[in-house]
């Protein structure tokens, strides 16, 4: 990736036209994890801008190890969790009426007649409290302990959360489907 080098060079030596080419480069995919996170395409641009600003100011700590586009990642993710932090309170364990130990079984739904559009409109939906934990577990890979930590919420918090989320997603893909097949058949 000689080219990319090349971009992020001229971005750390404040280029203004590398700085655009790199945000021409990855802000549609950007985009698209700052929406997985926000509430509403407003939300995510706001999203996608400070993280840009703290991609270009912080260009010097990336050690080159590793994906550029993963670091990026991350940054979006993070900034999305500080204002996810800042705009909403998740729900206790305790509110939900589960224990750590004992959390709902859910059933498999056979999802093969969506397309991941439609699942990724489900997850859009799902409650702020939920989306996160839902995201952060489920795509991003990162473990009720470790989500704990960054949402400031307890293990067990994190885990109901997650099992809410799916069963909201559940509910809603069932729906889907039932209409669907109702509408095709």
């Amino acid at each position: 990736m000689p080219e990319l080098r090349k971009i992020l060079r001229g971005c750390l030596a404040g280029n203004k036209r590398d700085q655009e080419l790199l945000y021409r480069r990855y802000a549609a995919r950007l985009f698209g994890v700052s929406l997985q996170y926000s509430g509403s395409h407003d939300e995510a641009r706001d999203v996608l801008q400070e993280s840009f600003i703290k991609i270009f100011t912080s260009l010097h700590t990336f050690s080159g190890d590793g994906s550029f586009e993963g670091w990026m990642r991350r940054i979006v993710v993070n900034t999305a969790l500080e204002k996810h932090r800042n705009r909403y309170y998740l729900n206790k364990v305790d509110d939900l009426g589960y224990s750590n130990d004992t959390l709902p079984e859910l059933e498999a739904t056979d999802i093969s007649g969506m397309e991941a559009e439609d699942l990724l409109n489900f997850i859009m939906l799902l409650p702020p409290k939920y989306r996160m934990v839902f995201n952060l577990y489920a795509l991003e890979g990162y473990s009720h302990k470790e989500i704990a930590g960054m949402l400031n919420i307890s293990e067990g918090t994190s885990k109901s959360n997650l099992s809410r989320a799916r069963a909201i997603l559940q509910k809603k893909v069932e729906i889907y489907l039932g209409i669907k097949k109702r509408m095709n058949g």
